[in-house]
């Protein structure tokens, strides 16, 4: 059980990767998901999944049984899927709305969307311009 789990975990690490390292918005989104599926799988790993007992108090007992299954990283796996599913949902919505306004889901078009950075002022490097405003950190000699 161990080693198909751990097969699984490398192959949704691996294939995650790939897709973020792609120029399309949507594999990246897609990247992500997977990744946070593997991570899911590696905090589950943690809780004993070979374990055929389950994790409930016997009537009549104090604590689990020694070797029922730890419930902690199944209710942490939980609320991360849960959570990785909002996530999901929101970035798709998110990159669907990019893509509509930019025409294209490739990623390094996007580059030249981005505002140009701000024009140096004429002179030296020490100079400022009259309408320039004194910075917070400047001291005022």
């Amino acid at each position: 059980m161990s080693l198909i789990l751990i097969t699984v975990i490398s192959i949704c690490v691996t294939s995650g990767i790939l897709l973020l390292l792609s120029r399309d918005i949507f594999r990246i989104v897609m990247g992500l998901a997977v990744l946070s599926t593997a991570a899911n799988l590696v905090v589950f790993s943690g809780g004993r999944p070979g374990s055929l007992v389950p994790a409930v108090i016997e009537q009549g007992s104090q604590a689990l049984a020694a070797d029922a299954a730890s419930p902690l990283p199944q209710a942490l796996v939980l609320t991360a899927i849960v959570i990785g599913f909002a996530l999901l949902c929101f970035a798709l919505i998110l990159a669907a709305a990019v893509v509509n306004q930019q025409g294209n889901s490739d990623v390094a078009s996007y580059q030249e969307n981005e505002p140009p950075a701000p024009a140096s002022t004429p002179g030296s490097a020490g100079e400022k311009a009259s309408s320039d405003k004194p910075s917070v950190m400047e001291v005022e000699s």
